[in-house]
């Protein structure tokens, strides 16, 4: 394992990713391919309560969502010709079109809601670094640690620690606050993340954290 992460309210965010509906609710696009998404829904609690500490003490939060221009211009022929007919991006869903912007569906769920003041960054592929200006954020806030948060852990997340980790920033993953459909795959996708001696960063849990942040506050 690597050295302890360091936890440092003036170089730290919180990042947390595509906590969607279309991914989160009974009903929606991850539970039309067959999906259990109580494995997702089973972050919503604990990382409630983590953004709750994190806002309590007034550190910056971001969320990202996967999504697309209505138009479909900002989705690559590829990535449009995944899945089966009637069930790919821009299709109509229980929740509107599937992973559109501005439809039902694609915002994050109630229980997470970004309030005034947190950023909301709209992205068009896996990882939080493609096609958008999270570098220029973190740069403007100062930010070179990441807690890292969302679903799914081997996708979006994993796509992300990985960009993060090319870019030099150090990611702390939840373990409690980041969600497979999988369970294998949650199990293994974080291993990987710690493995030979953190090749991509920490892995921890939330409760951890939360107290790392009142013993921060402590020592104020």
């Amino acid at each position: 394992m690597p050295a302890p992460f360091t936890f440092d309210q003036d170089t730290t965010a919180l990042l947390v990713i595509d906590m969607q509906r279309d991914f989160l609710l009974p009903g929606g696009f991850g539970e039309s391919l067959g999906n259990d998404v109580s494995q997702l829904s089973r972050t919503i609690e604990p990382l409630a309560a983590l953004m709750a500490a994190w806002r309590a003490e007034g550190l910056p939060i971001i969320h990202t969502r996967e999504g697309h221009e209505p138009d479909l211009s900002d989705c690559p022929p590829a990535k449009l010709r995944r899945g089966l007919p009637s069930q790919r991006i821009g299709d109509p869903g229980a929740f509107g079109r599937i992973l559109i912007r501005g439809e039902y569906g694609h915002d994050i769920v109630d229980e997470l809601a970004p309030v005034d003041g947190e950023v909301v960054l709209d992205k068009p592929g896996k990882g939080a670094f493609y096609a958008t200006d999270l570098q220029e954020i973190l740069d403007k806030f100062g930010i070179t640690r990441l807690i890292v948060t969302g679903v799914t852990t081997e996708v979006c997340v994993h796509t992300t620690v990985r960009e993060a980790n090319d870019r030099g920033y150090e990611c702390l993953v939840l373990a409690d606050c980041v969600g497979s459909y999988f369970p294998e795959f949650q199990r293994v996708g974080l291993e990987m993340i710690a493995a030979q001696g953190g090749i991509f960063g920490w892995v921890a849990d939330s409760p951890t954290v939360i107290a790392a942040i009142a013993a921060s506050e402590e020592q104020k």
